[in-house]
């Protein structure tokens, strides 16, 4: 792999700051960021990349090419959680199989933001409408999980009992959680406001935008440094899983990107989507759906391994991928 794609990666402001957070908390330091502030942060994030991507897409409108790229984007994210499954049921019961599953068929828009910033580094061009497939990624993993449980989960009886109940929470769940509503309103009036909108809130949305990015990830890496010691817990199979199936996904991802005929910089975006794992939406969801599942498997190999590995090593190798393959 090219070494200086992965230094360019390193050297990027906001992925520095993610290691500082990791910093403070292996030399015990007592940085703190107040609990409120890392949730306006996302809040925050996600307003900004679904108002511009609302607004990319406005202005190129709706092509042949972008229709089946968010086509290409749904299919990855309800066929990825069924073959994740299906290899953590080797090891796993059916309740944290499909609990996992649902967690690298779901997407981390930080790690998509964070790609973003690398092509920037690079200086290779991406379209704003890769937004829409980020914000259609982000449920359907959701739902393929619950179904997954409801086919293969020895246990039904309580399901069966409220069906009507279960299946309306998460779909609410899956639509409706503040991330995602956030994210596919703001794409909405990106869509609604189109230039003048743009012209209006540009100061906010992209004059702080890196600033905000670099503050969040060194509370992301805070965190990810206290979730390290429950790694121990998952065992070898489930460390590796974290690691190999980002790039597998990724792969599929690049093939599909080849295949579509999309552009150097969206093939690393979708990628990137392929490969990462969600650590809001889809634990959030899980915990109220699959009680059954333990949240310090599906948590801690999302947001200790997957994610870190994904900023840190995940982009450059995948955009090293993308050039091999010609992309």
């Amino acid at each position: 792999m090219n070494s200086s794609l992965i230094l360019s990666n390193i050297l990027n402001p906001p992925v520095l700051f993610f290691f500082l957070g990791m910093l403070a908390i292996f030399l015990k330091s007592d940085l703190e960021i107040p609990p409120p502030l890392p949730k306006l942060f996302s809040l925050y994030l996600l307003l900004a990349i679904g108002f511009k991507g609302g607004y990319e897409l406005e202005e190129s409108g709706i092509s042949p090419q972008i229709g089946l790229t968010l086509l290409a984007a749904v299919l990855m994210a309800c066929v990825v959680p069924v073959y994740s499954f299906f290899i953590l049921k080797i090891k796993l019961d059916a309740y944290n199989a499909a609990a996992i599953a649902a967690t690298y068929g779901s997407i981390s828009a930080v790690t998509f933001i964070t790609a973003q910033s690398f092509l920037k580094v690079v200086s290779i061009n991406s379209d704003g409408y890769m937004v829409a497939a980020l914000a259609l990624m982000e449920s359907p993993a959701i739902v393929v999980g619950i179904v997954l449980v409801k086919i293969f989960a020895k246990s039904k009886e309580k399901e069966s009992e409220n069906s009507e109940f279960f299946w309306s929470e998460v779909f609410r769940e899956a639509f409706l959680n503040g991330s995602v509503f956030l994210l596919v309103g703001s794409v909405v009036i990106g869509i609604l406001t189109g230039a003048k909108g743009w012209e209006k809130l540009q100061p906010f949305t992209q004059g702080i935008f890196y600033g905000t990015l670099s503050f969040f990830l060194l509370d992301m890496g805070m965190v990810a440094a206290r979730r390290i010691k429950d790694l121990s817990k998952t065992g070898s199979f489930l460390i590796a899983f974290s690691v190999f199936m980002p790039v597998a996904n990724a792969i599929i991802g690049i093939i599909i990107a080849k295949l579509i005929g999309i552009s150097q910089g969206n093939a690393l975006l979708f990628a990137v989507l392929c490969a990462s794992a969600s650590y809001i939406a889809v634990p959030a969801a899980m915990r109220m759906t699959v009680p059954e599942a333990n949240p310090s498997l599906y948590v801690s190999m999302a947001l200790a391994l997957t994610f870190p590995f994904n900023i840190i090593v995940g982009i450059p190798l995948y955009m090293n991928i993308i050039k091999i393959m010609g992309v």
